[in-house]
């Protein structure tokens, strides 16, 4: 059997918001395999399909920018958040920032761009690293652009002008005016840094991750002890609700909780007299993906749980 530390049920307990104890049964189920542990307390009914929220680890700051009918998004991490207050960090994350807008969104073409000073993104990098006596790294970039229409950003509780934990651009292709398509575009970004949306359309969704999914549905379903027929019915039925719930287009708009995304759109575009297309999004939030390590709450797990703990 997996050796089962206290950090292994923190971690699950975060990602999955189940009990302690039912992360402890979790891990020893799976031989301690993560994701295993959530799937099996999902199917369990012990676990959300989908923790949103700011549990994400690293620090750092999200950078957006925008101009015109272009918009580009950067995400640099620091170990600490009080890195991300300093001055020397966020003018780097805003200097690089324009120019994956100028540039493009490669990581490996971005490094070697130069900054104002003269010298590259990654000298310039390396030298705050030494500076500011903290690892900082370039994680990613993405620029979106439209042929006409406008390209518009938002930032969640930003830090500072364009920077924050959370940046969006949303990309419309339209001939109406700036005006509409700004406000239109402020919306659905408010929207999309709320929601978490996966892609922009459900044909768009990580097959891969439909079918992980299915498996899920499957065996909860099976668990009702239906005939087989209804069981595919349910489990179908799950499916299409997981795809409408992490589509942008057929998420329902937060601000009313009734409207689809494409019916804001299109009501905008009937109003404005002119089309509007929503062409894509991009959504960084600061983090994404990375766990910071953390040993406060592994003694209290430990200690209410009776769960090994490795020095």
């Amino acid at each position: 059997m997996a050796d089962i530390t206290a950090a292994m049920v923190k971690d699950l307990r975060e990602k999955s918001g189940a009990g302690m104890m039912d992360c402890k049964k979790a891990l020893n189920e799976t031989s301690g395999d993560m994701d295993a542990a959530l799937d099996w307390l999902r199917t369990k009914g012990l676990a959300a399909a989908q923790k949103k929220s700011s549990r994400t680890a690293a620090e750092g700051l999200v950078g957006v920018a925008t101009a015109g009918t272009k918009g580009a998004a950067v995400e640099v991490n620091s170990e600490t958040d009080f890195v991300a207050k300093n001055d020397q960090f966020q003018q780097f994350v805003r200097e690089v920032t324009q120019i994956a807008l100028a540039t493009g969104g490669d990581i490996e073409a971005l490094k070697a761009e130069a900054m104002p000073s003269g010298t590259t993104v990654a000298e310039v990098l390396t030298n705050n690293i030494a500076t500011i006596g903290e690892n900082q790294s370039l994680r990613r970039a993405r620029r979106l652009e439209v042929s006409q229409g406008a390209v518009v950003s938002y930032v969640h509780n930003q830090a500072s002008p364009g920077l924050g934990k959370i940046g969006v651009l949303v990309a419309l292709e339209s001939d109406a005016s700036d005006e509409v398509l700004q406000g239109l575009g402020k919306q659905i970004a408010m929207h999309i840094a709320a929601a978490f949306p996966k892609a922009l359309n459900e044909e768009d969704l990580d097959e891969a991750e439909i079918e992980r999914e299915r498996a899920i549905a499957t065996e909860k379903a099976a668990e009702s002890g239906k005939p087989a027929d209804i069981i595919a019915k349910m489990v179908e039925g799950g499916i299409a609700k997981f795809r409408k719930e992490h589509a942008l287009v057929s998420q329902l708009f937060v601000m009313d909780g009734k409207t689809k995304i494409s019916d804001v759109v299109a009501k905008a575009a009937k109003d404005a007299g002119a089309s509007i297309v929503l062409k894509d999004y991009v959504r960084f939030q600061l983090g994404e993906g990375i766990e910071k390590e953390t040993s406060d709450f592994a003694a209290e797990v430990a200690a209410a749980s009776g769960v090994a703990q490795k020095a």
